[in-house]
């Protein structure tokens, strides 16, 4: 049997802390808006029809952990998604989703049919 080993606590507490980013559905809805080009503060505003000082403090959070990339021009603050890692661990959990529900669908058919 294969021994396991202890993970460092430090360890856990970062994978957490990566895990609870993408707990945030206005994180998410970000993430899709950026999926494909960057985009401004105030594009993303008018796309998530939510204030500015919400977008801002969930970009903030996500450029702090790495996953967004931001850069200025003039006045405008512009993000794109800096590691595309991310939408891989999104598209996994769609797709385990999608299996589950997809179960759970054959399984109300089958009690549907009795």
């Amino acid at each position: 049997m294969k021994q396991v080993l202890p993970v460092p606590s430090e360890v856990v507490q970062q994978v957490a802390e990566y895990f609870s980013l993408l707990s945030e559905p206005m994180r998410l809805r970000l993430l899709h808006l950026l999926r494909d080009e960057e985009k401004n503060v105030q594009e993303l505003v008018d796309a998530t029809q939510t204030s500015q000082a919400n977008v801002s403090k969930h970009l903030k959070v996500m450029w702090q952990a790495g996953i967004l990339s931001r850069r200025s021009e003039g006045t405008c603050a512009y993000y794109s998604v800096e590691d595309q890692m991310i939408f891989e661990l999104c598209n996994r959990v769609c797709d385990r989703l999608a299996t589950r529900l997809e179960q759970q669908a054959r399984n109300f058919r089958v009690l549907n049919t009795k």
